[in-house]
């Protein structure tokens, strides 16, 4: 597995994040004049997506991401995004947290799939950087620590090898492997099966430096060519006019990464037949880790940064429901299968080796207690927050 894997993993799904959650409170927002106190308004939008690119672009937390490190299991990585979702006035309950995460990880898995070329990943992760930068363009200091992650990424994957590429597209495929959710988008537009796997195109752009196949050169001990001969091939494939930009700006031609939510449409996620089977791969999760204490010091330095911001005074959380109704959010949280449902994991960054020590033994049983508050109000009448993505 690659050591430069986890940096992409976390920018593209939380830039996947970050497009889920723009589009839904711009598409609910009331103007502010005629809002209630507990509705929300482009204010408290603009609010909630400040606050979480800011904890996300932390420079302290992107040192420690930057850092050369293994993949940690789904459960850890998944507690850093729900720690970064709550950074905010804004609340979500366990179901629609998982919803959210289901739609992140697919999204992103279909465009490592796609990457016409291993490199290309950094072009995918270059387009939810520009959109990030779009969405606090009128807030200097937050686009300053989005540019410095930018320099950051062309500096760390600028001088790697196409084969390092091409182990770290290795690597985020393993670690999306036994993930198949369903996604309406996927599913209407036919490029996701009812099993939850992706239809893969047979034609299309050829990878950037590549030629369009239907020849076949033979050539001599001499490396002369002697003989050339053509066939026929079932896709229509075209080759890229250019290839994408890998400046700090610049067009990255490729369109993998971009906001695909910016355009409404239903979206929803569905438990396939084959996700149910994912259990036998889930319960590694459930018995303690042997790697416990080294993934609690990776967590606990990620997680310093990123501090849950209670409301204060008499503010409330705004709660958000990823679902139609509370009732189908109630119902999805009865019935998803407990090995494909996160515990969230709340550590507190310390250098005492005893409090590690006993944080050590919680990571391993990752049976810990939400530690968010109870939802108060705002956003109650956000019953159809996810109907229109």
């Amino acid at each position: 597995m690659s050591a430069r894997t986890l940096p992409l993993l976390f920018l593209n799904l939380g830039g996947e994040m970050l497009y889920i959650l723009d589009q839904r409170l711009r598409a609910q927002s009331i103007p502010g004049e005629k809002a209630r106190k507990d509705e929300w308004t482009d204010v408290d939008r603009k609010r909630v997506m400040n606050d979480i690119i800011t904890t996300m672009f932390n420079k302290k937390f992107m040192e420690e991401l930057f850092k050369p490190q293994e993949l940690y299991s789904k459960k850890a990585l998944r507690t850093v995004y729900d720690r970064l979702a709550h950074a905010s006035i804004m609340r979500l309950n366990q179901a629609s947290m998982d919803k959210l995460y289901d739609l992140m990880t697919m999204a992103f898995k279909y465009q490592v799939l796609l990457c016409p070329r291993p490199k290309d990943i950094l072009l995918v992760t270059f387009n939810h950087l520009d959109a990030i930068k779009d969405f606090i363009r009128d807030s200097p200091g937050i686009l300053n620590q989005v540019d410095e992650t930018f320099r950051q990424l062309i500096e760390t994957y600028s001088c790697l090898s196409a084969g390092e590429f091409q182990l770290i597209r290795q690597t985020l495929l393993i670690f999306f492997q036994d993930m198949h959710i369903r996604v309406s988008i996927f599913l209407k537009d036919k490029v996701q099966n009812s099993n939850g796997r992706f239809v893969l195109p047979i034609s299309g752009p050829v990878p950037w430096g590549t030629e369009v196949p239907g020849l076949i050169r033979i050539f001599n001990h001499n490396g002369d060519e002697v003989k050339r001969t053509e066939f026929t091939t079932d896709g229509n494939y075209v080759t890229p006019q250019r290839e994408g930009s890998f400046d700090l700006y610049g067009d990255r031609v490729l369109k993998l990464g971009t906001n695909m939510y910016s355009v409404s449409r239903p979206v929803e996620t569905h438990m396939s037949g084959s996700s149910k089977n994912l259990a036998s791969h889930a319960k590694e999760n459930i018995v303690p880790n042997p790697l416990a204490k080294e993934e609690l010091n990776f967590l606990a330095r990620l997680l310093g940064g990123l501090e849950i911001k209670e409301p204060g005074g008499s503010e409330t959380g705004f709660r958000l429901n990823l679902f139609t109704t509370d009732e189908e959010e109630e119902h999805a949280a009865l019935t998803r299968p407990e090995e494909l449902s996160y515990k969230v994991i709340n550590i507190e960054a310390t250098q005492e080796p005893g409090r590690r020590a006993e944080l050590s033994r919680i990571l391993g049983e990752l049976e810990v207690a939400d530690p968010r508050p109870p939802s108060s109000g705002k956003g109650e009448d956000l019953l159809a927050l996810m109907d229109g993505l």
